[in-house]
């Protein structure tokens, strides 16, 4: 689906100021403007990736002599086009090697960009792992960047990472970074900038560092170029909007709608919001999910009318942004979002061509940056004269983005109050017969009848039996009784799951069919938004009654009644608690991941510290697609 210019003229949004090429039409007048020459500064591009820098750099004039890059299939991609009527020149050499081998063999480099992997200061990893920062080698890889640095001793470089470096493990690695590239001998200037600002159809904040060599620093004090588009600029050009970039878009490639559990969701979210639209907190009359229980990328939908948020490299199959016609974006309509060239070829599968993108600087950013420094270091007469800013001047992209907030929490408003609230139904008791399987998937179509489960209300009470098929003689009971903490959604006034069997996989499978249940009846997306994330108050309370009493149970006892949850604890300290060897409560502790509990150490969420475990709810939250399932604890 293209956006027709109608569409603009009855949305509300400003009709389009710029044709859909607009970062081409940039590149080609700064092609004409910056001509590569055989004088042209020469430059070095590590962590090459897809391009991205590159296409910047060799658009203003500079000569990519060597691109360095690990994966493969990037190589790949940068082969594909360094050829004769290619992006970069043919004699540019791609280099397929991890940065910690690569010993430079070059007679002269003017200059050197890149940007060393971001996972370990990303969102995406502080949600998923906590920021590792140069705890993970991976935030370390600046220091290569140093080491070739101070072997070839360029006029310059530019560095670019995620803006959560500058905080990241809180914030001792900043200073280790700035440190690291002073020592090198250059003079360092920084700043965060905005891909929107510079004409990227897409909010990407991102740190830049550029560094001038200190024995020419005094006569090339760099600064920053001033944004081309938004509030910031000389003109207060309009941002360049994700409709405007994809207004000739008219192939979806065979990208089809969203589907799976939660595709039907999609196309009732207003562009521009997320998972959270079916929130209490955004005021849904049925809310699903809880607040903040999934990542901010989980069923985004792009508003045309504005830039969209950040580009992914990797995600689960509901990780947005989707297209406003509700599907996922096709890889041609990535890569304007991303402002690569149409003709610039993305080789490997879809999955590898997203990640390539997604974890691609953009190239209009470079663009407008290449230029700059063309400028400022190399005294180009032929540029034109690009506006700076000062030192100590603010940008405002980061203040704007409470209005936007509001925006869109009225927009949402705007789309609840035409919404009604569900009427109350009769919810679906049921009996039938299911798997657990070792891979922790609830498997109710499963040939095996590992499980049978009796549901079933009296007297405001949701009654959950979970008795193993193959149980025999008298059933040994374990029973969870679930309170309500403040606010309780659900229609009863207490929930009491029976296990019909003492080990702890019954136990889990109780709360897996309460999870089950919730979803059928569309209360609840899963347990985690019944609770809410576990960094907040928990809507319910647990009791646990059993007979059993040696320490494993002991443990869970103490686990699903709250005792140990969201605290980072050791194992001695569990030990003592329990009054159990080191031993045990690793050995507890492992027990509990087999059935499904999350238990976080260092070897699965970098954030922890060394020797610390932290349980973050009461029941088991893994499954089938857990991430956190494979790793090892200790």
């Amino acid at each position: 689906m293209n956006v027709p210019k109608q569409f603009f003229e009855t949305s509300g949004c400003e009709s389009p100021d710029y044709a859909p090429t607009f970062s081409d039409d940039y590149a080609d007048s700064l092609r004409k403007r910056c001509p590569k020459k055989r004088s042209s500064p020469r430059v070095l591009s590590l962590f090459a990736g897809a391009g991205g820098l590159d296409i910047g750099f060799s658009d203003a004039g500079f000569s990519i002599v060597d691109k360095v890059e690990i994966e493969s299939v990037f190589c790949e991609t940068l082969r594909a086009n360094s050829c004769k009527d290619g992006q970069f020149s043919s004699q540019a050499t791609v280099t397929n090697l991890d940065i910690r081998e690569y010993k430079p063999n070059l007679k002269k480099v003017d200059f050197i960009v890149g940007g060393p992997p971001c996972q370990s200061f990303s969102a995406a990893g502080a949600r998923a792992n906590g920021v590792a920062g140069t705890r993970d080698e991976r935030g370390n890889l600046f220091q290569e960047y140093v080491r070739i640095l101070g072997t070839l001793q360029p006029k310059g470089f530019l560095f670019e990472n995620v803006y959560r470096i500058v905080g990241a493990n809180g914030g001792k690695d900043w200073p280790k970074v700035i440190a690291a590239f002073s020592k090198a001998g250059y003079t360092l200037r920084y700043r965060i900038l905005d891909a929107a600002d510079y004409g990227v159809p897409q909010h990407r904040e991102r740190l830049i560092i550029v560094g001038i060599r200190n024995d020419i620093a005094s006569s090339h004090e760099f600064k920053f170029p001033r944004p081309t588009h938004g509030p910031d600029s000389p003109t207060g050009a309009s941002f360049f909007t994700a409709g405007n970039a994809l207004l000739d878009q008219t192939s979806t490639d065979g990208v089809g709608s969203l589907g799976g559990m939660y595709g039907d969701l999609l196309p009732k979210i207003p562009p521009g919001l997320n998972y959270s639209f079916f929130t209490e907190k955004m005021g849904h009359p049925n809310p699903i999910f809880a607040w903040r229980s999934k990542f901010s990328d989980f069923l985004y939908k792009a508003d045309p009318c504005r830039p969209v948020r950040t580009l992914k490299a990797q995600g689960g199959k509901y990780t947005g942004p989707f297209h406003w016609s509700n599907r996922p974006f096709t890889v041609a309509e990535l890569k304007r979002l991303q402002t690569f060239p149409d003709r610039y070829q993305i080789t490997g599968s879809r999955s590898d061509q997203v990640k390539q993108l997604g974890n691609s600087v953009p190239p209009q950013l470079a663009r407008v940056l290449a230029e700059s420094v063309y400028c400022q270091l190399f005294n180009h007469k032929h540029a034109h004269s690009i506006p700076l800013l000062l030192p100590d001047e603010e940008l405002g992209f980061r203040k704007r983005k409470r209005v936007l907030t509001s925006y869109y929490q009225s927009a949402a408003t705007k789309a609840i109050s035409k919404l009604n609230r569900r009427a109350k139904t009769q919810l679906t008791t049921q009996e039938y017969r299911c798997e657990f399987t070792s891979n922790l998937k609830w498997d109710i179509e499963s040939d095996v009848d590992e499980f049978r489960v009796v549901e079933s209300t009296k007297n405001s009470e949701l009654r959950i039996k979970c008795i193993p098929v193959k149980a025999q003689g008298k059933i040994r009971r374990n029973t969870i009784h679930v309170h309500p903490v403040g606010q309780w959604i659900l229609p009863f006034d207490k929930v009491v799951l029976v296990a019909g069997s003492v080990d702890a996989k019954s136990i889990a499978a109780c709360w897996k069919a309460f999870e089950y249940f919730l979803s059928r009846n569309d209360i609840k997306a899963d347990l985690v938004q019944l609770a809410g994330y576990y960094q907040y108050e928990c809507s319910f309370s647990c009791r646990y009654v059993s007979k059993v009493t040696d320490n494993f149970y002991r443990f869970l006892k103490a686990v699903t009644e709250g005792k140990f949850l969201n605290k980072n604890l050791t194992s001695d300290e569990l030990s003592k608690l329990l009054e159990v060897s080191e031993e045990e409560v690793l050995c507890f502790l492992e027990r509990l991941k087999e059935v499904g509990f999350e238990i976080r150490s260092s070897k699965t969420n970098a954030s922890i510290d060394n020797g610390c475990f932290l349980i973050p709810y009461c029941f088991p939250t893994l499954n089938e697609r857990s991430v956190q399932r494979s790793k090892a604890l200790v």
